[in-house]
């Protein structure tokens, strides 16, 4: 099965309006946007779009969004859940909506043992027969890592193509891509690693600074993949301060008042999380003045 998914994706965010409905006008611009700036697949619900926190009905108005603004650039639908049942219905009507695939998080909360792991994703995998999966380990978030033996053996089912890999582990992700089964992909799966992930063969990245720089995003993907170190590592050096912003309260808190910043949405959010605080906003005007998005 081919993977549509390398180079460079952005996980993209859910703008909402002040009244909390998702804010349509503003995620065409962030679509058009991230598209003309040249990404190469887009991530829509996933965590940095809030998935958790929205409806069915706004599930697929999202997804329905941004495939018609995709100019015929990957979607990969998030498909997320700590329900396997409920992870698989997602799977099945990411493919009806038309999506190229789903993002399929490893269940969070209930911390499954990697039988129960793996079972998860034969299951998703049997939903949608022949429907490209990208995994998803990021335990930062689910409370439970993926090794690297569970890692290559769910890469190993025919539908799972890729894994996005943001363990943060870098020993563990060289292991991931050593072992990495022939025609599979390996994305990075956080920003601040992705030139060292890619160095020890990883060949995409799913993004989060690529909703506020894709340009810039995908010109130190490209140095890199191409072999280009000192090229790579200067883009990397001038992009690391805006990375690391964007972390500074919990995504997409950040990524969603820098999108504020530039004329994308307002910044709102929906509980439990909250508006970026005073002095985030303060940081991101600085350092999106300072990192303009035509770095060469």
């Amino acid at each position: 099965m081919s993977a549509p998914f390398a180079g460079l994706g952005v996980a993209l965010a859910t703008p909402f309006t002040q009244s909390g409905d998702v804010d349509l006008d503003a995620l065409r611009k962030l679509v058009v946007r991230t598209v003309s700036g040249g990404v190469q697949f887009l991530v829509p619900l996933g965590t940095t779009g809030e998935a958790a926190t929205l409806e069915a009905d706004e599930r697929d108005l999202v997804v329905k969004t941004v495939l018609e603004h995709a100019r015929g650039v990957p979607v990969c639908a998030g498909c997320g859940s700590n329900s396997t049942a409920a992870a698989a219905r997602l799977v099945r009507r990411a493919r009806e909506l038309g999506a190229q695939g789903a993002l399929v998080v490893t269940p969070y909360y209930n911390k499954p043992m990697p039988e129960g792991q793996l079972a998860h994703f034969r299951a998703c995998a049997d939903a949608a027969p022949g429907f490209p999966l990208v995994a998803y380990n990021v335990p930062g978030r689910t409370a439970v890592n993926m090794t690297a033996d569970t890692i290559v053996k769910i890469l190993e089912i025919s539908e799972v193509v890729a894994v996005k890999e943001s363990s943060g582990n870098l020993v563990q992700i060289a292991e991931v891509a050593r072992r990495l089964p022939t025609g599979k992909t390996l994305l990075a799966g956080d920003d601040n690693i992705a030139l060292p992930s890619i160095a020890v063969g990883a060949t995409g990245l799913v993004s989060v600074l690529g909703n506020v720089r894709p340009r810039a995003t995908r010109r130190l993907l490209d140095a890199a993949l191409a072999g280009e170190r000192v090229k790579a590592a200067a883009l990397h050096a001038r992009l690391l301060p805006l990375m690391e912003a964007l972390f500074v309260e919990s995504n997409p808190i950040p990524a969603k008042c820098a999108l504020a910043l530039e004329g994308i949405g307002d910044g709102s959010l929906r509980l439990p999380l909250t508006t970026a605080r005073p002095a985030t906003s303060a940081l991101l005007e600085r350092l999106l003045a300072e990192t303009p998005d035509d770095l060469g």
